[in-house]
């Protein structure tokens, strides 16, 4: 945002996520400009708004890679389209980043609609980029082709989230997948984008099988195919575990489980993975927020559902953390993860030059305060924007 006052930050515990200790910080124009252990003392005349933090963590704000800005659902009747989330939705849960998505309703929502999603947001202050796609092939493009929605659309990172092992997806083949991934990854070449395929698992008994065989037999990094809601079957967890070791990014969603349940929480899962010696910059946690998060019975009709919480994202990192998971273990898989991924310059660290998007928590790990691209989106608990049509 363009209208971001100078601020001072006084003696925060930061947390970049690696702990740096107490620091004070100079934000300016949207990004963090000094940092320092000693009070610059700034002239009164530059204005400069200044706010002590008494020692509280600081960390990046969350980038959250799989949200459905403009809603999802639809699985049970065009009830069931779940409304898009408003602005205070994402910034009380400690999100700064997004990257929106359209998942099984792909004919009533378009690629234009979340467009359109992704620049409000940005105007209301939020960082935000999509997916190109849906769960189904062939994938709906504005220009013509993949490569060149990809190459050509500023805000598309690559596709997503394609779906496969789920009996809503398009049921791609080998060559299907392996066309998609080529696409996506020449394009990000030629954009210098992630150009990757953020891919939907269900509960199928292939699993992923078909990124297995992927890696075998193309010349593709692995670090195209990124499966995400692996944590949703153990079985699946431990796949995708062992294609961490051989290159891939996996992702963990935030979903709630219930006790007794063939899955693992989130919290459970982070931990079982960075416990596992696989590599520790491969795993990212999104929320799914504003997705329909269904239950189906033998016969494929939707027998339950719940809504995806960007909430989630801040309540699983307090649970990891009083299950002793040390801060700057744990935040990796919310922040600089996935900016690295996902290539975008700025994001996910605590450092000089970096963009000001800072969340503030208080001694019980809640979310205080939260400044997106160094404007305040949150203070003292309560949100100081909200979306044009929350009230």
């Amino acid at each position: 945002m363009t209208d971001a006052p100078m601020l001072l930050l006084r003696n925060a515990d930061v947390y970049a996520p690696e702990s740096v200790g107490l620091r004070h910080l100079l934000l300016a124009g949207g990004k963090i400009v000094w940092m320092g252990t000693e009070d610059p003392g700034l002239p009164a005349a530059l204005g400069v708004q200044a706010i002590d933090l008494h020692g509280q963590r600081l960390i990046p704000g969350f980038i959250d890679a799989h949200v459905h800005v403009s809603g999802g659902g639809g699985e049970a009747g065009f009830a069931t389209r779940v409304p898009a989330p408003l602005l205070s939705r994402y910034t009380m849960a400690g999100v700064t980043s997004v990257i929106g998505l359209l998942g099984t309703d792909t004919v009533t929502r378009s690629t234009e609609e979340l467009l359109s999603h992704v620049y409000g947001l940005r105007e209301q202050g939020l960082n935000a980029w999509a997916w190109l796609g849906g769960y189904h092939l062939p994938i709906r493009t504005l220009t013509g082709s993949v490569r060149g929605d990809i190459a050509l659309l500023e805000p598309m990172l690559g596709i997503g989230e394609l779906a496969i092992s789920d009996h809503r997806s398009s049921q791609p083949t080998l060559d299907e997948l392996l066309r998609t991934a080529a696409e996506a990854h020449v394009a990000g070449l030629m954009s210098g984008k992630a150009g990757i395929v953020h891919l939907h698992l269900g509960d199928g008994r292939r699993g992923l099988e078909l990124v297995r065989q992927a890696l075998v037999v193309s010349e593709l990094p692995a670090r195209v195919f990124q499966p995400t809601h692996v944590n949703r079957r153990k079985a699946l967890f431990e796949e995708a575990i062992e294609l961490a070791r051989r290159g891939c990014h996996i992702d963990i969603t935030a979903f709630p489980v219930e006790d007794g349940e063939d899955a693992w929480p989130a919290s459970v899962a982070l931990r079982r993975y960075l416990d596992s010696g696989a590599p520790p910059q491969r795993v990212s946690i999104s929320s799914d927020a504003g997705g329909c998060l269904p239950c189906f019975d033998g016969e494929g009709r939707v027998c339950g559902m719940d809504v995806g919480q960007s909430g989630s994202l801040i309540q699983t990192l307090r649970e990891v953390l009083a299950d002793g998971l040390a801060l700057e273990r744990a935040l990796p898989a919310f922040t600089c993860n996935v900016a690295e991924l996902l290539r975008l310059p700025g994001k996910g660290r605590i450092a000089v030059g970096a963009d000001a998007d800072l969340v503030a928590l208080d001694a019980e790990g809640a979310i205080d305060a939260v400044w997106a691209r160094g404007t305040a989106q949150v203070q003292g608990g309560r949100a100081l924007r909200h979306g044009t049509f929350e009230h």
